[in-house]
C-alpha cells in the first residue's frame, strides 16, 4: 500500500515537469519542496526538471542527461551554454560546478565556443569540484571535493584530485549495474 501511494505521489509530482527522472532514495518530501519553490514561487523556472532553490541552472535545454537530474543538491552551478552531455549513474555532491562557456580573453563581452562538457557513466562529482569547458570525463571517473578539471580524463576508473587536477587512484571497474537502479523518465 505504502508502495502505491509513493508511486501515486511521484507521477503527480511528474506531471508538473518536462524532464523528470526519479531517484526512488529521494525524499518526496524534498521533491514538493522544489514543486513549490519552482513552479508555485518561480526559482528556477525555467528548468524543466527537479532543482534545488539554492542551484542555478542556465540554459538548461543544452543538457543531454541519462541520469539523476543535474541541480539536485544544494548550491550547483551549471553553466550549459556550450553543452553539457551526462551519461547513466552520475551523481553530483553540493556546490559543484560544470561550466561550459568561458569569456574570450581579449574580449570579455565575447564567449569562446569549445565542445560540450561530456562526464561517463557511474560517475561522481564532489563538493565544490569544478569542471570547466571542453572537459571529458571517462566512465567512473570520482572528482574529489575541490578539484579543478580543466582537461579531460578519457581512461576512466580513476580518481582524480587537486588544481589542477590529476588521477590519484586507478579504480577496479564500477559493479552496480546501473539498469538495476530504477531509474526513468516520467514524461
Amino acid at each position: 500500500m505504502k508502495r502505491k501511494i509513493k508511486n501515486t505521489i511521484i507521477k503527480f509530482i511528474g506531471l508538473f515537469y518536462k524532464q523528470f527522472i526519479f531517484d526512488p532514495e529521494y525524499p518526496i518530501k524534498k521533491l514538493f519542496l522544489f514543486l513549490f519553490l519552482q513552479k508555485i514561487i518561480g526559482i528556477n523556472r525555467h528548468v524543466p526538471w527537479p532543482v534545488h532553490f539554492t542551484s542555478q541552472v542556465k540554459s538548461p535545454q543544452n543538457i543531454k542527461s541519462k541520469t539523476e537530474v543535474l541541480g539536485y543538491a544544494m548550491g550547483n552551478y551549471i553553466d550549459a551554454r556550450n553543452g553539457i552531455i551526462v551519461e547513466e549513474n552520475v551523481w553530483l555532491g553540493p556546490k559543484v560546478s560544470i561550466i561550459s562557456q568561458n569569456h574570450d580573453l581579449t574580449d570579455y563581452d565575447k564567449y569562446i565556443e569549445t565542445k560540450p562538457i561530456k562526464i561517463g557513466r557511474d560517475s561522481l562529482l564532489l563538493t565544490n569540484c569544478v569542471i570547466l569547458p571542453g572537459v571529458e570525463l571517462g566512465e567512473h571517473t570520482i572528482v574529489a571535493a575541490g578539484t579543478i578539471v580543466h582537461k579531460s580524463f578519457l581512461q576512466g576508473n580513476v580518481v582524480i584530485a587537486g588544481n589542477p587536477a590529476m588521477i590519484t587512484k586507478r579504480l577496479a571497474h564500477y559493479k552496480k549495474n546501473t539498469n538495476e537502479l530504477g531509474l526513468g523518465i516520467g514524461k
